[in-house]
């Protein structure tokens, strides 16, 4: 091939890659005008939806707020004792620190407390022994009682008189129930004093209260009403 049939076919080949080159830079211009034609028609649709997605959370958030009050309700309040609400008043208390003391300045601080804390619970003891007193309710006997004071009398049967100078003497009672009114017995026994010897088992006596003559004995014989047969 010659050097002019080299030259003739070089112009016919950089032809089509002129054009293979301009094809893609006609397409990239034609794919931005379509893309800045279909910008606006984007744009306009957001702009007009953009109050409908406000919208929803308008009405979201009094419902949120709504919500919110009924959860606290559902959680129980923390119960708290006096000890730890106390405590709680004292670690919020904001007042002003005190200066700083030595150990002899506090310690006389502290005696000086303990002392007007003793001095009110002497004041507080005085006040209620008085009120305790001025409470009480003495029983005073009547004037013709006071004077000739009678001693108590039992009658009983002697179930023992085997101690030297005692008698051991069975008293029964008969009385009626305060509720039920049912007749019930019941019976007790005494240590007397006979100086004599002179009761024996199954003798019905009459003993009378007398001043303490032994670990036992209150009682002393009067008489012996009847003998045991």
């Amino acid at each position: 091939m010659t050097d002019e049939e080299k030259n003739d076919k070089a112009p016919e080949e950089e032809a089509p890659q002129a054009e293979a080159e301009e094809a893609p830079a006609a397409e990239a211009d034609g794919a931005a005008e379509a893309a800045a034609e279909e910008a606006p028609a984007a744009e306009e649709p957001q702009a007009e939806e953009a109050p409908a997605a406000e919208e929803p959370q308008a009405e979201e958030a009094p419902a949120a707020a709504a919500q919110a009050p009924a959860a606290e309700e559902a959680d129980p309040e923390e119960q708290l004792g006096p000890k730890e609400r106390r405590r709680r008043a004292r670690s919020a208390h904001t007042g002003d620190a005190k200066p700083q003391r030595s150990a002899e300045e506090r310690s006389a601080e502290r005696a000086a407390e303990r002392k007007r804390k003793a001095a009110q619970r002497t004041r507080w003891r005085v006040r209620a022994r008085a009120k305790a007193k001025s409470r009480e309710r003495v029983e005073q006997l009547p004037p013709e009682t006071t004077s000739t004071g009678r001693r108590r009398e039992r009658q009983g049967i002697v179930v023992s008189a085997k101690p030297d100078k005692t008698i051991t003497v069975r008293i029964d009672v008969t009385r009626r129930h305060r509720q039920y009114k049912k007749i019930v017995r019941e019976s007790s026994t005494l240590h007397a004093h006979d100086e004599r010897n002179e009761a024996g088992e199954g003798d019905t006596v009459r003993v009378i209260e007398c001043r303490p003559l032994s670990r036992t004995k209150r009682w002393r014989l009067v008489e012996i009403l009847e003998r045991a047969k």
